[in-house]
């Protein structure tokens, strides 16, 4: 099983309320980490989000569990969600 890693994420909507999250990918590249950010904020409606290189780090690289790596092989990323995230 292939390696993911992990980058520690934090964005702050145009209405100022924080987001934290994990942005969980195979490459360890914290370039596609934040463009894969903005790509899963937008989705959810909150495109405006403020997000940069300080606000996404890279933090472990671990096996995925099953939810996960699914999410992974299916768009290349993965989205956990920690604090101030929608359902």
């Amino acid at each position: 099983m292939a390696m993911a890693h992990v980058y520690d994420t934090y964005a702050k909507t145009a209405k100022g309320r924080i987001m934290h999250f994990d942005v969980v990918l195979d490459d360890q590249d914290q370039h596609q980490a934040i463009t894969y950010a903005r790509q899963w904020l937008a989705s959810i409606g909150e495109g405006d989000a403020v997000i940069n290189q300080t606000q996404c780090v890279f933090c472990h690289s671990c096996d995925a569990p099953p939810e996960l790596r699914q999410q992974i092989d299916n768009q290349g990323y993965a989205i956990y969600k920690l604090e101030g995230c929608p359902v």
